[in-house]
């Protein structure tokens, strides 16, 4: 099964070979450089990143390449309903010495 994959913020176009379950992402230089979804051919879409909205603290998170400032989640957004990407913190610890 051939699937046209396209890109509503950059326009970049692709085509996969697969058995229609998978899903496409590329690294989008609209979106500042994140890996961000692609959306098949003929579906109205748009992608909004979220920015994390609380203090950080030393958390190691996502953060946007271009203004050093965390991202929350990767949202597209359909007519028909949404997808969100959570990126959520990594968690850390140290060990006793």
């Amino acid at each position: 099964m051939i699937r046209r994959w396209y890109c509503p913020e950059c326009k970049l176009t692709s085509r996969t070979e697969d058995d229609g379950t998978g899903q496409r992402y590329h690294i989008c230089r609209k979106l500042r450089g994140l890996s961000v979804p692609m959306v098949l051919e003929g579906v109205k879409a748009r992608i909004v990143l979220r920015e994390r909205e609380d203090y950080v603290n030393g958390d190691a998170v996502q953060l946007d390449p271009e203004r050093h400032r965390p991202v929350m989640s990767i949202d597209v957004v359909r007519e028909n309903g949404n997808d969100s990407i959570v990126l959520a913190p990594t968690a850390t610890a140290k060990g006793a010495t």
